[in-house]
């Protein structure tokens, strides 16, 4: 009798155990896979790798970003997990900042001495080892932030709710000079480097000035807020205004010292709320209830638009990657301007704009991420 009644509490407790099974495979869509190989491989994509974030099941994914050889998934409780960008590997996995805390930006900064990462957590400039995500100094910032910080090889630069931006030297955060725009409004972008370095605000300038000193070079005037990042390629700057256009304005030098000149802007039919994506030869803007507009990036020229795209993932041998809004990965032609396919993307929930190379970097909330790569 007992050892009937043992029986029935082990077939009780598997048909228990293969129902949750069950129930946790369909609440995961009834796969392992983030996005199916074999609709991937029809597409002419491949996986390379899926992993599998250790964080906690209370937890999600908050953000991801495609950094150096990196890929650093933060979660909605601040705690870093970085991969590499070759197989998935995880490099650490640590908490990044106190629950609770604002995480603004995260920048990687390198150079011949240097390799570091910037962000501003809870009031303080922080910079991480990248390899193992440690602390190597935290910087008290007596006045709030409104944008990402940037750094070059002798100073870092911040942007106030003061309206000022604030120069640290590099060495020892000593601030060596402070600056504003002559109508004084807040700053919302800030790019960093060696010959000069540039700033937008929300009253639509674009400012220059020199690394070592608040000496201005040139100024050009939007008629509304510069939407950031400001993006630079070369001598090139990419920006988007609330004022509904796309900026190219490119750096030129007369007589040894850097001018503006207006390539070309192109006019959306909304008010922009993102910066552009830019490659070799497209510039990619969202445009609230447009979609997703492909731009020459030479003649500032219209190429084509997805309706229902969100972002750009990557590209590859004139092929766009799209991420829309229901679900799938549109791919479209440039040279063609014609979409040739989408594949279901329904469980991608998080995405990483890659503009280095051709792989396709997406995640899940519960922490799935893959690589992907189109089969050239």
């Amino acid at each position: 009798m007992v050892k009937k009644l043992r029986c029935r509490l082990v077939l009780l407790v598997s048909l228990l155990v293969f129902c949750a099974a069950a129930s946790g495979a369909a609440a995961e869509g009834g796969s392992r896979w983030l996005v199916s190989p074999e609709l991937l491989e029809h597409a002419g994509l491949k996986l390379l790798w899926q992993k599998e974030l250790p964080i906690k099941k209370a937890e999600s994914l908050g953000r991801l970003y495609a950094l150096g050889d990196c890929i650093y998934a933060l979660s909605d409780r601040n705690y870093m997990v970085s991969l590499s960008k070759e197989k998935g590997d995880v490099m650490f996995s640590r908490p990044f900042a106190p629950v609770g805390f604002p995480v603004l930006g995260l920048e990687l900064y390198e150079d011949e001495l240097v390799s570091e990462l910037i962000s501003i957590i809870g009031g303080r400039l922080i910079e991480i080892n990248p390899e193992f995500g440690t602390e190597r100094k935290s910087t008290r910032v007596e006045f709030g932030i409104t944008c990402p910080a940037a750094r070059n090889s002798s100073h870092f630069y911040l942007a106030g709710t003061d309206r000022r931006m604030h120069t640290l030297r590099a060495e020892d955060k000593v601030q060596a000079f402070e600056v504003a725009a002559e109508n004084n409004p807040m700053i919302t972008s800030i790019v960093a480097g060696e010959d000069f370095v540039v700033f937008g605000t929300d009253a639509g300038n674009v400012i220059s000035i020199t690394p070592d000193w608040p000496r201005r070079l040139w100024q050009f005037d939007a008629a509304d807020s510069i939407i950031g990042p400001i993006v630079r390629d070369g001598e090139s700057l990419f920006f988007a205004s609330k004022d509904t256009n796309i900026y190219r304005v490119d750096v030129v030098y007369r007589a040894g010292i850097p001018a503006k000149k207006l390539v070309w802007k192109y006019q959306t039919a909304a008010v922009l709320d993102k910066a552009p994506r830019v490659s070799e030869k497209v510039v990619y803007q969202y445009v609230r209830y447009k979609g997703l507009e492909a731009i020459d990036r030479k003649s500032g020229k219209f190429m084509w638009q997805v309706p229902e795209g969100v972002d750009l993932l990557a590209e590859s041998a004139g092929k766009a990657y799209v991420i829309a809004k229901k679900g799938e990965l549109v791919v479209m032609d440039n040279k063609k301007a014609k979409r040739l396919y989408s594949v279901n993307f329904a469980r991608v929930s998080k995405y990483v704009a890659n503009m280095a190379d051709s792989k396709i970097y997406v995640a899940g909330k519960a922490g799935r991420v893959a690589c992907i790569k189109p089969i050239e």
